[in-house]
């Protein structure tokens, strides 16, 4: 018999709120909000894209993906998504597809808990 442990992540994803507030002070409320969904809506494109090429091991261009991800990322603030993807970039490059599948979950994880951050960042 085989013991399973489940692993939790219970810490919150990192934010640098500096992109954000720039963001809405040069743009104004509305303006900001729409970049955010489409800078948001890209995130989740490009993640979508990321388990489609994932499926055909397609690992150059999951580097590519990933790379791309990271940058839109780190432009709003979101630190521990742009890190968890260049992470994903460091696993495909290597062609390790255990830790790849680890990090691409991490990454899911840490980027449906980003969408609460910055939607609450707006709040404030």
């Amino acid at each position: 018999m085989s013991i399973v442990t489940i692993l939790e992540c219970t810490r919150n994803p990192a934010m640098d709120p500096g992109p954000l507030s720039e963001i809405y002070k040069d743009l104004g409320d509305t303006a900001a909000e729409e970049t955010i969904c489409r800078a948001l809506e890209d995130l989740a494109i490009r993640l979508t894209r990321l388990h489609d090429v994932r499926a055909i091991a397609g690992f150059d261009e999951l580097a590519r993906q990933s790379g791309r991800m990271a940058a839109v990322a780190q432009g709003i603030g979101l630190t521990e998504v742009a890190a968890a993807a260049r992470h994903v970039g460091i696993c495909a490059r290597q062609r390790d597809g255990i830790a790849l599948e680890a990090t691409l979950s991490r990454l899911e994880r840490g980027f449906d808990h980003a969408i609460g951050q910055v939607w609450d960042f707006r709040d404030f």
